[in-house]
């Protein structure tokens, strides 16, 4: 997240009368406070509205994997494109859309995403082999949530 999206979400908290906003994109957390007047700032009197931006600490994993150097394979993720309810068969009795270990085309359908009772078949961007499944069967998913982990091949 840079400082123009900062700047951004102060804004939209000024012109919806907001007095604090929580953001999270990409695993990073952001929450914006409007303070009171004279808090945080040079003086009791100014004018100026204080804003507090509150950016948690990276979990050890994220912070681990900074440490390490980038291994010669990068991972890509199959994002869901959506809010809903994630099924990896068209049906109970169905088999899996795909299994881990199995390669995946670009356009081939990889889930289901349910959505205000539409089914929305999830198709692959990438070409490559499934290396994980992050979500279980028929939990629900939200906007940009990791639904497989796939390795380029």
């Amino acid at each position: 997240m840079n400082l123009k999206e900062i700047k951004d979400m102060i804004n939209l908290m000024n012109e919806n009368g907001l007095s604090e906003l929580e953001v999270e994109k990409e695993g990073l957390k952001v929450r914006i406070k409007k303070l009171p007047r004279g808090v945080g700032s040079d003086s009791p009197q100014s004018n100026n509205t204080s804003y507090q931006v509150e950016a948690p600490a990276l979990p050890k994993t994220a912070e681990a994997s900074l440490d390490q150097p980038p291994s010669a394979k990068t991972t890509l993720a199959i994002a869901s494109p959506m809010v809903g309810t994630f099924y990896r068969a068209a049906s109970p009795e169905a088999a899996p859309f795909v299994e881990v270990g199995q390669i995946v085309e670009v356009g081939q359908v990889v889930c289901i995403v349910e959505a205000m009772k539409l089914m929305n078949e999830i198709k692959s961007e990438v070409r490559g082999r499934i290396i994980e499944c992050a979500v279980e069967n028929a939990e629900p998913v939200e906007f940009g949530q990791t639904l497989f982990v796939v390795e380029p091949v």
